[in-house]
């Protein structure tokens, strides 16, 4: 399926992905990132990877849209929407921090009895359009912030692949002390706290 995957900041959508490509590798997945800025060329992309023989995940990262750009409808067609049928061996992944995709304003909901936005006439029409954005992605996974108990596992385990000795207790504590001051409660916290700790980045096989 295609795939969206939503959620708050820092969580990991695209750390998910990632690992995807690390972990199929050897079955014959490949991964093309295609950045916002190309989603005019991204058809010819996929139509260009449909006669590859291997399986491909194109992914587009920190996806969304202010309410005046018209991008999306070309990555709408690409879900969905064509009449030529979606190469077998391609699917499109995206990350996004907003459900929708789409940039949404009090003015798209204000129609019939609810009111009347100032210059649409069919305002209604032009929510749906924003909305329908995100449907053609056939899953969507939510990645919601974690709960203390879940943050601190983050920081247990990242601390013991790194073979930091420390005391559990004082671990906790330093840890939720750094996301008091820092960015909240998220892996991307978690990750920067236990680097801070060694002094250092962590390796990409200790996510």
């Amino acid at each position: 399926h295609n795939l969206l995957l939503y959620g708050d900041r820092g969580t990991g959508k695209s750390a998910t992905v990632k690992a995807l490509a690390h972990r199929f590798a050897d079955q014959g997945l490949r991964m093309v990132e295609v950045p916002k800025s190309a989603l005019g060329e991204l058809k010819q992309v996929v139509d260009l990877l449909g006669h590859r023989g291997l399986c491909f995940v194109v992914f587009v990262d920190d996806l969304s849209f202010e309410a005046e750009e018209t991008e999306y409808k070309e990555l709408k067609a690409c879900l969905e929407g064509s009449l030529q049928a979606q190469a077998g061996n391609v699917r499109l992944y995206a990350t996004s921090n907003r459900r929708h995709l789409i940039k949404e304003e009090f003015q798209d909901r204000r129609s019939g009895a609810w009111g009347t936005a100032a210059d649409d006439v069919r305002s209604q029409d032009t929510l749906q359009e924003k909305l329908s954005l995100a449907d053609r992605f056939a899953v969507t996974i939510i990645f919601p912030t974690p709960s203390q108990r879940e943050y601190l596992e983050i920081v247990e385990a990242l601390a013991a692949r790194y073979g930091l000795e420390i005391e559990r207790e004082r671990l906790a504590a330093l840890a939720l002390r750094w996301a008091a001051w820092q960015n909240g409660r998220s892996a991307r916290t978690a990750r920067q706290f236990v680097e801070s700790l060694v002094g250092r980045e962590l390796p990409e096989d200790a996510v």
